[in-house]
């Protein structure tokens, strides 16, 4: 197995090659605004880094998100183009599975909550029961609304942290973004078991920015 993770849900642009025993190189950078630019020259950095070429990539598992549409789509694209161009599978997982995942190996025990950005002022979440159960299924809300249904627990993510007021309990050292490396660790480990990994459909949420203009005028003739 050579596994090409990716993940572009979060303001990091992260890339991953995992041998199936083990990540072998990473790439991350974190600009919410470059997800586009930046992830190409990471997946060639992470390829240069292992020793090998896309060529040798056998599967690909891309990070569906929740998350920003536009950030979101950039990797689920890529993923897409270099599955059908290699002839390979490819795999989605919930973005905030894999920085579940990653708290787990932090040292993170027991139910918790995973919070990312999902600007206007909400947070993309899910309750956990332990790293690699999600209790919930994703949601997008305003961190007030959520006091009851998270109350007493441990809470981690760039949501958690920009919100102190909903999320009094984040632990220290703990993921602030998404981790290629833990989504391929993820994978590679329900592959392992023969579990059958989702298809790459996007976690969106909600509808994009971008609307039709309301009462238009039309000037093409009748």
């Amino acid at each position: 197995m050579l596994l090409l993770a990716l993940d572009t849900a979060t303001p990091a642009v992260t890339v991953a090659l995992h041998d199936g025993s083990a990540v072998i190189a990473e790439s991350c950078e974190v600009d919410a605004r470059r997800h586009g630019e930046l992830l190409l020259p990471a997946v060639h950095r992470t390829l240069k880094e292992a020793g090998t070429e896309l060529g040798a990539v056998t599967e690909i598992v891309v990070g569906a998100g929740p998350g920003p549409y536009t950030g979101l789509r950039v990797g689920l694209v890529t993923a897409a183009t270099f599955g059908a161009a290699l002839g390979v599978p490819v795999h989605g997982l919930c973005t905030l599975d894999g920085i579940a995942y990653a708290a787990g190996r932090a040292g993170l025990e027991g139910p918790f909550v995973v919070a990312t950005d999902a600007r206007r002022k909400e947070v993309y979440w899910a309750r956990y029961d332990d790293a690699r159960t999600r209790a919930t299924e994703p949601a997008v809300d305003h961190p007030a609304d959520l006091a009851e249904r998270i109350a007493g627990l441990p809470a981690i993510g760039a949501g958690a942290l920009l919100y102190p007021a909903a999320f009094a309990d984040v632990p220290p050292g703990m993921p602030e973004h998404q981790s290629a490396g833990a989504l391929a660790s993820l994978a590679a480990e329900k592959l392992a078991r023969g579990e059958e990994l989702p298809p790459p459909r996007p976690l969106y949420l909600r509808r994009p920015d971008a609307k039709v203009p309301a009462n238009y005028k039309v000037v093409t003739p009748k």
